[in-house]
């Protein structure tokens, strides 16, 4: 099994990195079931000292951070170094409210239960493992891990093999900031081994985020040894352009929504569904504005799109293309291999997409945007709610009555009006069909990974 890191840029091995034997993965679990013991006890006020301490860490490490994520996965270093922050101010966010989002909520009138009192309280779960993708190799792992440790838990932390020295900063991190020894381990394992750590009773809970396979597989392990899973497993979001829409500006951001993070990101705009008395103009702009973007090296600040992360993942790209081409599809921008080394593939406009296409239905990650010309509202909603996912949208609309029938609409965990999908630490975050169940961000996220427990007393 390889545990590499591969710059996609230029498609060399920077670090191989050997896994964890089973012997070191038994003691990292049983470090963690440790620290979880410990950490239940110590109050809010410590915990939060520490996470403060370990956003510090990250803010201050911001640049030599950034410049190992992009080399690892691709993305431009710009929005590598803003990922870092972004986890430092969600760090501080549980800090400063986790208490509060966690306190007692006692019954108002506890003589309806028969009872002088009657209240909840969450409590920690334990050890919960956490299986990360690649594309936001630490985001995606400080939204998971800044609200369960500060709840009271401890975090072991699967991540994908290409980004293996972002796990081993994310390994240290939480101890350096003053977290009691194994709140928060690594395990540098292939993906064969997650359920044998799944099944060990000292874990308690699993989240995932990653491919549908993946989540089916952690999901049914996970729910025969009966322990709770949060899964999020992308999708193939709808961005919806009615007539009423400031059309120019719904196209500047829909080239963002589609190539943020190289266009490797759950939450990306993928189908762009536009109303039949603006698809032309919308059209034209949004072809003209991928058409310009500046490909190149991830470390240039001037570049916008780098390499995809893997040379399978490109290859699994170029497949959905050109079976979209050969089934009649139009190409109205990319759609070639740029002649370089690395992974990198032209931004993409693929417009008069047949039902039968693969694009219609599957997850597109990377540079590549399918357009829809919708005939009318009703037609619009249709074809965002054709897909198999359900995670989030966007709908661009001037029209107050529009707007309330395409929120009650949408198949989708989220909808952003007149914008782009991102994700918030205070506002929750997952998907229904399949995309996943449970919810990441907010209150609601912190909770996920609680025991909710009832109190009655007579």
């Amino acid at each position: 099994m390889a545990i590499a890191t591969v710059n996609p840029a230029t498609g060399k091995t920077e670090m191989i990195i050997e896994p964890h034997s089973p012997e070191e993965v038994d003691q990292r679990i049983s470090e963690a079931a440790s620290a979880a013991e410990l950490l239940r006890k110590t109050s809010f006020a410590e915990r939060a000292e520490w996470m403060r301490a370990a956003a510090a860490i990250l803010d201050d490490q911001a640049e030599g951070l950034g410049e190992l994520i992009t080399v690892e996965m691709g993305k431009p270093i710009a929005q590598s170094v803003a990922e870092v922050h972004k986890c430092a101010k969600a760090m501080r966010f549980y800090a400063e409210n986790s208490e509060e989002f966690l306190a007692e909520v006692s019954l108002e009138d506890p003589s309806t239960v028969s009872a002088s009192r009657a209240w909840t309280r969450h409590e920690p779960l334990g050890v919960v493992l956490a299986v990360m993708p690649w594309n936001y190799p630490l985001w995606q792992v400080i939204r998971f891990a800044a609200p369960a440790l500060m709840a009271g838990n401890a975090g072991l932390l699967k991540h994908a093999s290409n980004v293996p020295q972002s796990a081993l900063f994310l390994d240290t991190l939480f101890e350096r900031a003053g977290f009691p020894l194994g709140s928060f381990r690594a395990l540098l394992i292939g993906g064969a081994e997650v359920g044998a750590v799944i099944a060990d009773p000292r874990v308690t809970a699993v989240t995932l985020t990653g491919s549908e396979p993946a989540g089916r597989s952690v999901a049914a392990i996970a729910g025969d040894h009966v322990k709770k899973t949060v899964l999020e497993l992308g999708g193939s979001d709808p961005f919806v352009v009615l007539a009423s829409a400031d059309v120019k500006a719904a196209a500047a951001t829909a080239v963002r929504a589609r190539i943020n993070n190289n266009g490797q990101s759950c939450i990306a705009g993928k189908r762009f569904i536009v109303h039949t008395d603006v698809y032309d103009e919308f059209a034209a702009e949004f072809t003209n504005l991928m058409s310009a973007l500046r490909v190149g090296d991830p470390l240039d600040p001037a570049v916008e799109v780098g390499p995809l992360a893997t040379e399978s993942g490109r290859d699994d790209l170029i497949e959905l293309v050109e079976d979209a081409r050969a089934k009649g599809a139009t190409i109205l921008a990319g759609g070639s291999v740029p002649d370089r080394p690395g992974w990198y593939y032209e931004p993409t406009v693929i417009a008069d997409l047949p039902d039968d296409a693969r694009l219609v239905q599957e997850e597109t990650f990377g540079p590549v945007a399918s357009l829809y010309r919708a005939t009318d509202n009703t037609d619009a909603l249709r074809i965002a709610n054709q897909t198999t996912f359900g995670l989030s949208s966007a709908v661009w609309t001037n029209d107050p009555e529009e707007e309330e029938w395409f929120v009650a609409s949408l198949d989708a965990g989220a909808v952003f009006i007149n914008g782009m999908t991102v994700s918030y630490q205070e506002l929750p975050f997952g998907g229904i069909k399949r995309s996943g169940f449970g919810r990441e961000l907010a209150a609601v996220g912190q909770r996920e990974f609680c025991n909710l427990k009832t109190v009655w007393k007579a």
